[in-house]
């Protein structure tokens, strides 16, 4: 098996529905280099709080948000399993997140959320979306703080992730999805967001045991939380999701040329999916080692694009 040429069918498989197969030979897409405010280049990572950041963005100036903001869980115990031991059931290494950024008294959180919420409402066009990830620990809060501010949910989605690591204390349930929250900061009389119908009933999503191809998209996606090696290759984020989830949503509810806002990059996953389906994006992060890892994953991405674009452009 080629995994190479295998890598860049998935690629092509991606991109050229979207009619990017058009661009010169070995050339990256394209992209403009500034905001409708001229102001903030696209397709950055910026090493800056999101708050901050944001408020930088005009008013109604991105078209579509993926927000995977902490979710307060980084409390009590902690808990990790070594993969050197060998147990049925139990697959890699594993650690429960803990980190200083993920721990906040609870009113803490909720000022926090309502902050960057709130600039979410004020740079998201009443015609894009907002997709938020979240668990129990913090997707109650998120929801209340978008009622409060009138972002409208267009669904609750159950991220499945069937190959969850199994429950270490045998005390409770073992976690098997997360939640996602899909929004609009358009009004109830008049939606205006993007949603393509015919891409989500008609495209095969072949990792998802619950969804048929002709069959409408329901409301909870088998997605597995296994990363391709690629995602890892440069280092990991102790949160990141994978690429494949990212990109439905931007299928579901983007067009290319579009300008993808992601508050929370992490290790650029989101950055990569906007990259595969077409779309600007303007990122913020924190932590400088997480950044540095987003960009090697960015550069290597396009350095697929220009592979794919150049055997594109000898096909018959």
């Amino acid at each position: 098996m080629n995994n190479k040429a295998d890598k860049n069918d998935s690629l092509a498989t991606c991109l050229f529905p979207y009619g990017l197969a058009s661009s010169k030979k070995g050339q990256f897409p394209p992209h403009a280099l500034t905001t409708p405010s001229n102001s903030m280049p696209l397709d950055h990572i910026f090493i800056e709080d999101c708050l901050t950041g944001m408020a930088k963005l005009p008013p109604a100036s991105v078209d579509i948000v993926i927000a995977d903001p902490p979710y307060n869980l980084s409390k009590g115990g902690e808990w990790k399993w070594d993969s050197n031991k060998n147990l049925p059931g139990f697959g890699g290494d594993w650690q429960k997140v803990m980190q200083t950024w993920d721990n906040m008294p609870l009113e803490q959180y909720f000022a926090f959320t309502l902050a960057w919420l709130s600039e979410l409402k004020r740079v998201v066009r009443a015609s894009g979306s907002i997709w938020i990830h979240g668990t129990y620990h913090n997707i109650g809060i998120i929801n209340v703080v978008m009622q409060l501010l009138n972002i409208e949910i267009i669904n609750e989605v159950v991220w499945y992730k069937r190959n969850s690591f199994p429950n270490l204390s045998g005390r409770r349930l073992t976690a098997s999805h997360e939640t996602i929250l899909w929004a609009h900061t358009g009004t109830p009389k008049k939606r205006k967001y993007l949603f393509d119908y015919a891409e989500a009933k008609s495209s095969d999503f072949p990792e998802d045991k619950l969804k048929e191809q002709g069959k409408q998209m329901r409301t909870v996606w088998d997605v597995p939380n296994n990363k391709e090696r690629s995602e890892i290759a440069h280092g990991k984020h102790p949160t990141q999701k994978p690429v494949r989830l990212l990109v439905r949503m931007l299928r579901l509810s983007s067009k290319p040329g579009q300008i993808c806002l992601i508050p929370f990059a992490g290790s650029g996953s989101e950055c990569v999916a906007a990259l595969r389906c077409g779309l600007h994006y303007i990122a913020f992060e924190t932590e400088r080692q997480y950044a540095e890892i987003a960009e090697a994953r960015i550069a290597n991405e396009k350095g697929l694009f220009s592979a794919v674009y150049a055997e594109q452009e000898v096909k018959p």
